[in-house]
């Protein structure tokens, strides 16, 4: 099989959205059924593709797809010059990393979206008004036109049934890919000083709450309930929130120890994992909940909202808080609770490895390119998914 995977996003520093994608090309390379992966990134994408290592891979073929930054650069780029790479590439399947409008009557192969969340529905204040419209309307072009979704978490999938239960007959639940990593490989942050941190890693937008974990984080320090030096470290990439985040931290007086970062290696977030205090993730909502499953392969305590996908991954393994009465006070004191605890030792997430991950998105693959042969199929991939066609 020759794979196109679909990158091209906004983001220039890494994000869920890179990684799932970057993940997703990982897998599938060791796929014996895989001839090449063509991956295509935009241009101010290529260091990130770089700092995979994925180019040392002989079947990784990199694409630089030629457009401009803003949203209808990007959507346009994907409807009209997408079908005509895939011809180039002679690909046998095309997947989209995340839902962008796409004219699948001129591709020539079956399509595959991974779809992580239902936000444009579920909270349509993360993109603002009247963006969330066009959000919505993408995406329902997006699902309707593929061929099969495959959703990354059954939470999820649970949502796309909830509000958009015509596609979900075409829907499978293929977890995120997310691997322990090896100890030696990681990396302190440059410029960072030695000290207690807790960790966050979230993009800036109204789902992640970051307002009221910095809330939460200034009634530990002046309370007296942590050490005065702990510090809080924010991962993420700049979003909707950005500004009234650094508002919030200028306000309470905290700006030498709240901080916000981006851009981070792959080793220097594993040192943050394998270092903090303890991972606080306190969403609204989540698609999957990536942060919770790499603090938990890194050993890491968790503090985390009581939501579906965040009690999918870490049933029994965090600390978990319901955050919608009195938030501010019972986050705070669930971090001093966690802190009381010892440091778990790491877990594993059999279920998130790159083997099992692996077969059911090459089963998938091959169930739309040959729908009569009905290959064995994964516990993951249902009896029929809607929409197949031969190439």
């Amino acid at each position: 099989m020759r794979i196109l995977i679909a990158a091209a996003s906004f983001a220039a520093n890494i994000s869920g959205l890179q990684r799932h994608a970057l993940n997703l090309a990982h897998c599938m390379l060791d796929a014996q059924e895989v001839e090449s992966i063509h991956f295509v990134v935009a241009p101010w994408q290529q260091d990130i593709v770089s700092a995979s290592g994925l180019q040392h891979d002989t079947k990784f073929v990199l694409h630089v797809a030629e457009m401009d930054r803003s949203s209808i650069a990007r959507n346009a780029w994907y409807y009209r010059k997408l079908p005509a790479l895939a011809r180039a590439v002679r690909a046998d399947l095309v997947h989209l990393s995340y839902p962008m409008p796409v004219d699948t009557s001129a591709l020539p192969c079956p399509t595959v979206v991974s779809l992580h969340d239902l936000y444009p529905y579920e909270i349509p204040m993360n993109f603002g008004f009247p963006k969330f419209i066009f959000n919505r309307l993408a995406l329902r072009q997006c699902l309707g036109a593929v061929d099969s979704i495959a959703c990354v978490s059954e939470a999820t999938k649970r949502k796309l049934q909830k509000y958009l239960p015509g596609f979900s007959k075409k829907a499978v639940r293929i977890y995120n890919n997310v691997e322990p990593h090896d100890s030696q490989h990681v990396l302190q942050p440059g410029g960072w000083n030695n000290g207690p941190f807790l960790l966050c890693v979230a993009q800036h937008r109204k789902n992640k709450n970051l307002m009221l974990l910095i809330r939460a984080f200034r009634r530990l320090i002046t309370t007296g309930a942590i050490a005065a030096q702990t510090r809080l470290l924010i991962v993420g990439i700049t979003g909707p929130e950005t500004r009234a985040i650094r508002q919030l931290i200028s306000q309470s007086s905290i700006e030498e120890q709240v901080l916000l970062r981006e851009g981070l290696s792959e080793a220097e977030l594993q040192w943050c994992y394998r270092n903090c205090e303890a991972l606080v993730s306190p969403s609204i909502t989540e698609g999957f909940g990536l942060p919770v499953a790499e603090a938990l392969l890194a050993g890491s305590r968790v503090v985390c909202s009581e939501i579906t996908a965040h009690w999918e991954i870490g049933a029994g393994r965090c600390r978990f808080v319901n955050l919608q009465y009195d938030g501010e006070r019972k986050l705070a004191e669930a971090i001093v609770a966690s802190l009381d605890e010892p440091k778990p030792r790491p877990v594993e997430l059999a279920e998130l490895s790159a083997r099992r991950i692996t077969r059911q998105y090459a089963d998938l693959y091959l169930r739309l390119l040959s729908p009569v042969l009905e290959p064995p199929l994964s516990e993951a991939i249902p009896a029929t998914t809607s929409g197949s066609r031969l190439p």
